[in-house]
């Protein structure tokens, strides 16, 4: 569970420096008989700020209680 916990920690925190992150689609434009064109798109899939802050939040939540649990 503490695994857990710093994962999530992480994740809200690097959800809050990038808001997010990009990847490239191939699309396919043109496809008449062996000519074939195609295009890069560059999309962005963007984090709320509240889901890195709920992530955050849950990661402190298991480290807290699964320190008191073995204490």
């Amino acid at each position: 569970m503490r695994t857990l916990g710093i994962i999530l920690v992480v994740l809200g925190i690097l959800g809050f420096v990038y808001q997010g992150f990009s990847y490239t689609k191939r699309e396919k434009v043109v496809d008449i008989g062996s000519i074939e064109a195609s295009v890069d798109k560059k999309e962005r899939v963007f984090i709320p700020p509240i889901a890195s802050a709920i992530a955050i939040g849950a990661g402190a939540l298991i480290l807290l209680t699964g320190r008191r649990s073995t204490a």
